[in-house]
């Protein structure tokens, strides 16, 4: 049985055709889930265009009616199950929170929403706290090179297996394997160590730091992390084992390898990290990368 039966597109109201949309439906007839698509219409934005005309409001919402219709027929007749619905929202994350809580997805597909840094300082990114607050997995995505998946990366951190957040290495490897098999596509493993700190937040072990990096710690956790890829049987041709500054190495390999989906732990974290953003959050930022994050415990 497949991974997914229920995917969850969440679209904005602008009727595009996104290159999320043509991920959430090569994935749905892939592995034959039901998808629901939900545009949602930000009241807050469209206050000031509205300023109380209701007719203009009410276009609004049947033109986004329209072409969800229009897009579900053409899914239909390729043999996809889908549905659409359009909410009007002053509230987006709450709404689409919502929405996870009534269908309860296998995962929420949405297109990465890039935001200028000084936006981003003000009020953080409606990715960014779909990351943080969403119960499911969430596939953000910013460009596809081929609707379905061909290559896909699990990024681990090997080097604290006594952790209380390791399983997550486990569950990132776990739901990209799955979404490899479904898809027909590779799956490749990777670890990266900043070599001036070894911050590793969001890998999955939290975050740790270690003062210097000596070459036996750099053999500890080269042997750990080929134990890793020998438990789940990742060929060596496929291991990535780097050593630099984390976001821009991540940024490197995805712009070289040519990987589609990019697999990352996520998991609650102190004040600091909320404010500042997440390893996985500042990958978003490089428009290469498409993101599918794993919520790790409490």
């Amino acid at each position: 049985m497949s991974q997914y039966q229920c995917l969850l597109l969440m679209v904005g109201s602008d009727l595009r055709h996104t290159p999320a949309l043509e991920r959430a439906a090569a994935l749905a007839r892939a592995t034959g889930a039901a998808l629901h698509i939900c545009a949602f219409i930000d009241e807050i934005d469209t206050l000031g265009l509205m300023s109380g005309d209701e007719h203009r409001l009410d276009t609004l919402m049947q033109d986004n009616r329209r072409w969800l219709a229009d897009e579900a027929t053409l899914l239909h007749e390729n043999g996809i199950h889908v549905s659409t619905e359009v909410i009007l929202a002053r509230d987006v994350l709450h709404a689409a929170l919502a929405q996870v809580a009534e269908i309860d997805p296998d995962l929420l597909i949405k297109e990465v929403q890039h935001e200028p840094l000084f936006k981003r300082l003000v009020v953080a990114p409606l990715d960014w706290q779909l990351l943080r607050e969403c119960p499911c997995p969430v596939h953000l995505v910013t460009d596809v090179h081929c609707p379905l998946p061909r290559i896909v990366v699990a990024a681990v951190d090997p080097t604290h297996p006594e952790h209380p957040h390791s399983d997550l290495n486990d569950s990132v490897i776990a739901a990209a394997a799955d979404l490899a098999h479904q898809c027909n596509a590779e799956l490749h493993l990777l670890h990266v160590c900043d070599g001036a700190h070894t911050h590793m937040a969001d890998f999955g072990a939290g975050a740790v730091t270690m003062p210097g990096f000596e070459g036996g710690v750099r053999k500890s956790i080269r042997k750990a992390f080929e134990q890793m890829a020998l438990r789940h049987a990742v060929p060596e041709e496929r291991q990535h084992l780097l050593s630099a500054p984390i976001t821009r190495s991540i940024a490197e390999f995805i712009a070289h390898s040519r990987a589609d989906v990019l697999v990352m732990g996520n998991h609650p974290r102190k004040l600091l990290e909320r404010l500042t953003g997440s390893t996985t959050e500042h990958v978003l930022e490089h428009r290469l990368c498409n993101v599918l994050a794993i919520k790790g415990a409490a």
